[in-house]
């Protein structure tokens, strides 16, 4: 598999060491705005860039006859204009908050506990996110792929970061700690006991292992998928 690697951050460093160990060609590496490159060398572009440059980039890929897997968020707003664009160029595309296997088993558990929680009303809900300091946005698109998880399962109607729990919106405490990949914890406390759920990374490979995956899994595919797709969920 002819790989583009969009964004050579420390994501796509990672994720380069890991297509080749699996037998895969990296033949792009992209840091700039990928419209002026001749991306159709590739069979498949992984998106690790930034917010403002990922829009066009991924367009650009659907208009080369490219798919995509992209785990750049930040640009969400514009998700459903890319979804039409690849619709027409008959792509292939799988945008995540979160590529890690686990996180995407963890964020089906959550979905799942969050049913059977819907009608326990003595239950509060409060979730944690911890990573590295260099992460500036605050909550991580993965608790807000939690949050939503929840939200979409039982009565309450958003999240707020840093408040106190409320009847309608579930607090979210976002924590900057060195040389953190990643922690995510979701937690349902009444006066008798608490249940949690909690998924720790130990390292950025869980997430550019399953970028890999994903892209093995969509190469030749056409249409909008998700990491449940790719994992049968």
């Amino acid at each position: 598999m002819k790989i583009a690697l969009i964004g050579y951050g420390r994501m796509g460093k990672a994720i380069e060491k890991i297509a080749l160990e699996r037998g895969h060609e990296i033949v792009l590496k992209i840091d700039v705005e990928s419209k002026d490159i001749d991306i159709s060398t590739a069979d498949i572009a992984i998106d690790f860039s930034v917010p403002n440059s990922a829009f066009g980039n991924i367009t650009n890929c659907f208009e080369n006859g490219v798919p995509v897997v992209s785990g750049t968020t930040g640009w969400l707003d514009k998700y459903e204009e890319a979804v039409e664009i690849c619709n027409l160029n008959k792509g292939g595309f799988i945008s995540a908050t979160n590529f890690s296997l686990g996180v995407n088993i963890f964020f089906e558990l959550n979905d799942r506990l969050a049913k059977m929680m819907t009608n326990l009303s003595d239950y509060n809900i409060s979730m944690e996110e911890i990573h590295h300091t260099k992460k500036l946005d605050a909550p991580s698109g993965t608790a807000i792929t939690l949050a939503e998880g929840i939200i979409k399962n039982t009565s309450k109607s958003n999240w707020a970061l840093d408040v106190t729990n409320t009847e309608n919106e579930i607090p979210i405490v976002a924590k900057r700690v060195p040389d953190v990949p990643g922690t995510h914890s979701v937690s349902y406390t009444s006066s008798i006991d608490t249940i949690d759920i909690k998924h720790t990374a130990h390292s950025r490979q869980g997430f550019a292992l399953g970028a890999v995956v994903a892209a093995e899994w969509l190469v030749n595919k056409e249409g909008v998928f998700t990491m449940k797709d790719v994992l049968g969920l």
